[in-house]
């Protein structure tokens, strides 16, 4: 969560400093972390559904921080989070994929337009890249731990 508030991805990258933008990038570094973990065993597969389990809650107390009525949030947060995981597997078909396939996914995702989802985008994707090869890198018991280190955000 502390990463993906950095200003710098709505200040500098083009991002939209709304709800939506902000879940945009919260959902780049879920998926960057739920890659890592993906194929990492036992431990790592039960430290995703944690790491799942506290974006649900989160989006829930998000939702109801905003004001949206009690009786709404379920619903609500069933579909922030169905959005959340069909982003991250979108993510990780055009990772796979290689080439230009995951700037197009990034730039498809995010709130903006046209051209300006597509600069966004641009900026936006080496950090994603590097962020991938970095997170295999780090001992996988240390990111079960909660201890993630993420590449600078380059500032263009």
């Amino acid at each position: 969560m502390a990463q993906a508030r950095l200003p710098i991805y709505y200040q500098t990258l083009g991002v939209p400093d709304t709800l939506e933008g902000r879940f945009s990038i919260l959902t780049i570094h879920l998926f960057a972390v739920f890659r890592r973990l993906k194929s990492a065993g036992a431990e790592a597969t039960a430290t995703a559904q944690a790491l799942a389990d506290r974006f649900v809650a989160d989006m829930d107390t998000v939702l109801r921080e905003i004001g949206v009525g009690d009786l709404s949030v379920p619903k609500k947060v069933r579909k922030l989070v169905a959005g959340g995981a069909n982003l991250i597997e979108s993510y990780d078909r055009a990772a796979a994929a290689g080439g230009q396939a995951l700037e197009t996914v990034i730039a498809d995702s995010l709130p903006l337009d046209g051209e300006e989802a597509r600069a966004a985008s641009a900026k936006l994707t080496p950090y994603v890249n590097a962020m991938l090869e970095d997170l295999k890198t780090q001992p996988i018991e240390d990111i079960c731990a909660g201890r993630i280190r993420f590449p600078d955000v380059p500032a263009a």
